[in-house]
């Protein structure tokens, strides 16, 4: 007997409803709280998806919870503990302001659509906030991820989480991707204002170090496009700030393991950057749309300590690009391409409407 798919509760169709459009904007994830039994669950779904762990399961699943999970999850707890701020996760944070902002943003540009944001790993996920676009009518949802350069472990990982959830939805909605932005006019520009509003508060550094997340090399010997597209980034970023090739270094970051990454690594560049000579370093990361563990503790504290120690001067950490104004017009035009053909600007029936505001009031309750 074939296997019956366990479709979830959806709401009753209604027919003639007026089409609504939905943004989903994802990010990577965080855990809940700073805690050493939240961070084991959020490591545990991260770790476990064969996305971002290309090695077979027979072998890395007893490493992951046997080894990795019990000696991994205090330890990073205690450095979300370092970041952590009133309101939560910074990367929340900014994820759940971006999209607020995303959302007035395509309103004043006379676009009737619902935003959302998901968690890849963690919560909100992206399955329940696939299921409130639904439930507020959308039969069109544009997937905007917010990772800028595209990658197997990370925007290929959106996309399996889309299709899980389609395997048990019965009537699926029209579905868009946004894969990559690595090269769009508003994405660089506005890295570029977020560096020069940073330099024109603490003067410009003797040289620019761009960190970028790392991934194994052998992603790229596979076909994997991220290593090209985050170089391609630094050179418009460069190229926009007026700088010279020998004002600049593209580097990669947070390597795990003992297999070969991306090179060169951001710690020992800072290091021998310093050794060389260069008084201050200031460090951009312009593959993180928002600022977590990897910016805020790796970068801020972790990099500037390498950096000091190895005979540097001063050293500064650059904000990611959050909820700067022109970041937000940046997601804004990149979701008005995407959703291009789609009739975001009829006028609201009284349905949409209905819609929109029932999303708006779940959003503010999930939040």
């Amino acid at each position: 007997m074939a296997a019956v798919l366990p479709f979830h509760s959806e709401p009753p169709f209604s027919h003639g409803q007026a089409p609504v459009t939905g943004i989903l904007l994802c990010n990577l994830g965080t855990p809940d709280a700073p805690t050493a039994a939240a961070v084991r669950r959020y490591l545990r779904e991260f770790l476990s998806d064969p996305r971002v762990v290309e090695i077979p399961r027979a072998i890395w699943l007893p490493l992951l919870h046997g080894i990795i999970l019990p000696l991994r999850s205090g330890k990073s707890a205690a450095k979300y503990a370092t970041i952590w701020t009133p309101e939560g996760s910074p990367l929340k944070v900014y994820t759940e302001r971006q999209a607020a902002l995303l959302q007035e943003q395509m309103s004043a540009r006379g676009h009737r659509v619902v935003v959302r944001y998901a968690m890849r790993y963690g919560n909100p996920s992206m399955a329940s906030q696939l299921d409130a676009l639904k439930d507020a009518g959308a039969t069109r949802i544009l997937v905007l991820s917010a990772y800028p350069q595209y990658s197997a472990t990370t925007t290929a990982s959106v996309i399996d989480a889309v299709n899980t959830w389609v395997t048990r939805t019965r009537l699926v909605p029209e579905l868009r991707f946004v894969n990559r932005y690595h090269d769009e006019a508003g994405y660089i520009e506005a890295l570029a204002r977020r560096v020069e509003t940073h330099w024109h508060e603490h003067g410009k550094p003797d040289h620019l170090l761009m960190s970028f997340h790392g991934v194994p090399e052998r992603t790229l010997m596979r076909g994997d496009p991220y290593h090209c597209e985050c170089h391609k980034t630094g050179r418009l970023l460069a190229t926009r700030l007026g700088l010279a090739k020998t004002d600049y270094t593209v580097s990669f970051q947070s390597r795990f393991g003992k297999a070969k990454w991306l090179e060169p690594y951001t710690e020992p560049t800072l290091q021998a950057l310093a050794q060389r000579g260069v008084g201050r370093v200031d460090v951009v990361c312009p593959g993180f749309t928002s600022d977590c563990l990897e910016t805020i503790e790796e970068i801020g504290m972790e990099g500037k300590e390498a950096f000091l120690m190895a005979g540097g001067r001063e050293y500064h950490a650059i904000a990611c690009l959050n909820d700067h104004p022109a970041w937000i017009t940046a997601l804004a035009d990149i979701a008005q391409q995407h959703m291009g053909g789609w009739p975001t600007q009829a006028a609201p029936d009284a349905t949409a409407l209905a819609a929109s505001r029932e999303s708006a009031i779940a959003l503010g309750a999930t939040n």
